[in-house]
């Protein structure tokens, strides 16, 4: 039986789904490789002050292991994001995660003995739990438990620069907390009251001043939230002005997205020379930036970084960061960046996009970038580069494929539509400035009148040079 039993788990990925949920259903399976303990020893006092000890903990219900556990390790990168230690990370293959404890009591008691054992303070689940869930697990396993949508938040929340940025993630913070106020704390709990009765078991009089806290910070957070709406839609209006300058201008724009740490901020600062933070670590970048930049054939262009993208990314944060993601929905261009290192590359292109579905930016032109192409698998890249349409490899660290990567944006920008030959006096110099810059400039020629131009630009600007045309045709 021994042997069977070992047999059976030796060979999990030969046997079908019904033959490995009753083998895998005996035992949490530890996911190697998660710890993050210290090896240089003079980190440790600073570090103990300010890091928490985690054991992480996820539930496979569909999938191969290897995904399980690729989902537990990205786990382990945003709980070190968020300044904890790792200690120990395990898996339970369930049909479906328990409504009660998330890993069923038995398993939770379990959990129990590897917090012991490990002598970790916080347990982090790869899922978002119920209220009731939350309860229930810290209940047994005696040390505070948080789920993946809390753990984003308070990264977004550290990373959270702007005004707009530290506004978005409190809204989204606040909607994540208001169900769950009756779990954070005694001084919330449901029964406050003493009462005249004298009974310890309840009643009329230990029930009333408790409900009415809860349902009054309840009240305080929506009005906190009502507000946080307002100033956010304050916000976005001033950028809304800044965008529809850009387009009065006729500058095309460029939107750089992808999955966290792909390193999208490393591509802006090469192809601009911007010089935004780049850090290996998850949503270094948060606030929006956009910067300036230009083809090789000299045409001005906007480039904007916007927020990294994660599998499973909390409903919450999508909503409140909606209105900094319709930079991605007005762009007429999306280079969409993917880690070429990355085990499984296609998980991170289909997270994006499902988050690029939800903010209506599905529709923009998209090219594919494949990065940090020098640390790439060569199959790996060989295969994407075939799967994938509009693709190019490339590498923002050493520059490898940014010249081909320019050419392409160039190619891809719309171009201005009405093709115009004019002869421009000298004192109007500003109007050919604004040629240059909004417009593609096929020749030009300084002559005793003024300058000969012959340019593709759009209709508003060719209706300004129009007193100064020789010929006006449609391009």
């Amino acid at each position: 039986m021994e042997e069977d039993a070992q047999w059976s788990r030796l060979t999990d990925g030969d046997r079908d789904g019904d033959q490995l949920d009753r083998s895998d259903r005996a035992s949490l399976r530890r996911v190697a490789g998660l710890s993050t303990e210290l090896e240089d020893v003079t980190e440790v006092e600073y570090r103990q002050l300010r890091l928490e000890r985690v054991v992480l903990v996820g539930v496979w219900t569909d999938g191969t292991a290897q995904e399980a556990e690729g989902s537990l390790a990205e786990l382990a990168a945003l709980a070190e994001t968020a300044g904890a230690m790792v200690l120990d990370g395990v898996i339970q293959r369930r049909d479906k995660p328990d409504a009660a404890t998330y890993i069923g009591s038995g398993k939770a008691q379990e959990l129990r003995d590897i917090v012991l054992e490990t002598g970790a303070d916080t347990v982090v689940c790869d899922g978002e739990l119920s209220p009731g869930q939350l309860i229930h697990l810290e209940d047994v396993v005696k040390v505070k438990v948080v789920d993946r949508t809390a753990l984003i938040l308070d990264i977004f929340a550290q990373h959270a620069k702007s005004r707009e940025g530290k506004a978005q993630v409190s809204l989204a913070q606040m909607q994540y907390m208001l169900p769950r106020l009756r779990g954070w704390g005694a001084s919330l709990s449901r029964q406050m009251g003493g009462g005249g009765s004298g009974s310890s078991g309840g009643g009329m009089a230990t029930r009333g001043p408790g409900e009415t806290k809860i349902e009054t910070d309840r009240r305080r957070i929506r009005e906190k939230m009502a507000k946080m709406r307002r100033e956010i839609a304050e916000m976005k209006t001033s950028r809304d002005l800044k965008r529809q300058e850009r387009k009065r201008h006729q500058v095309p724009s460029v939107a750089i997205a992808g999955y966290t740490n792909a390193g999208k901020s490393s591509l802006l600062n090469r192809l601009t020379g911007a010089g935004v933070l780049v850090e290996n670590a998850l949503f270094a970048t948060l606030d929006p930036t956009v910067r300036r930049a230009e083809t090789p054939s000299g045409r001005l262009y906007t480039l904007a970084d916007t927020v990294g993208f994660v599998r499973h990314l909390p409903h919450h944060l999508v909503e409140a960061f909606r209105s900094t993601m319709e930079e991605v929905g007005d762009a007429d261009l999306v280079l969409h960046v993917v880690d070429g290192s990355h085990a499984v590359p296609e998980e991170q292109l289909a997270a994006v996009r499902e988050v690029l579905r939800e903010v209506g930016a599905i529709d923009v032109p998209e090219i594919v970038i494949v990065n940090k192409a020098d640390a790439a698998d060569p199959l790996v890249l060989q295969r994407l580069l075939r799967e994938e349409r509009n693709a190019i490899a490339v590498s923002a660290r050493s520059g490898l494929g940014i010249e081909e990567l320019l050419a392409i944006i160039d190619e891809r920008l719309p171009r201005p539509a009405a093709r115009v030959e004019a002869l421009v006096p000298y004192t109007h110099g500003g109007l050919v400035s604004r040629v240059h810059a909004a417009g593609e400039v096929l020749s030009e020629e300084h002559t005793a009148e003024g300058t000969l131009l012959t340019a593709l630009v759009h209709d508003d600007l060719a209706a300004e040079l129009s007193p100064y045309a020789l010929t006006a045709a449609q391009g």
